[in-house]
């Protein structure tokens, strides 16, 4: 049986609330579940782990994605293998 959900209240900056909304809105969360899922994350570690995670594929892809990057900053008659 799921425990039942306690209500709370916080204040935020206008800019910090319109931020976490559309923040919200863009991964199809409502804005409560939006800030739970961000205190789980936090408080169980899984944020840290994403981040390390997120670390370990720049330390050894780095170079190759900023490679990447620049090629496709290119205009597209430019970029290798495109059609002459």
């Amino acid at each position: 049986m799921a425990s039942a959900k306690k209500q709370t209240q916080i204040r935020l900056e206008p800019d910090v609330l319109a931020a976490g909304k559309e923040a919200a809105a863009s991964r199809g969360l409502d804005f409560n579940r939006y800030v739970e899922r961000l205190i789980i994350e936090d408080t169980t570690g899984a944020r840290a782990a994403g981040m390390a995670a997120a670390q370990r594929l720049l330390d050894e892809h780095g170079t190759f994605l900023d490679d990447l990057e620049h090629q496709l900053e290119q205009p597209y008659d430019r970029q290798p293998g495109a059609a002459a």
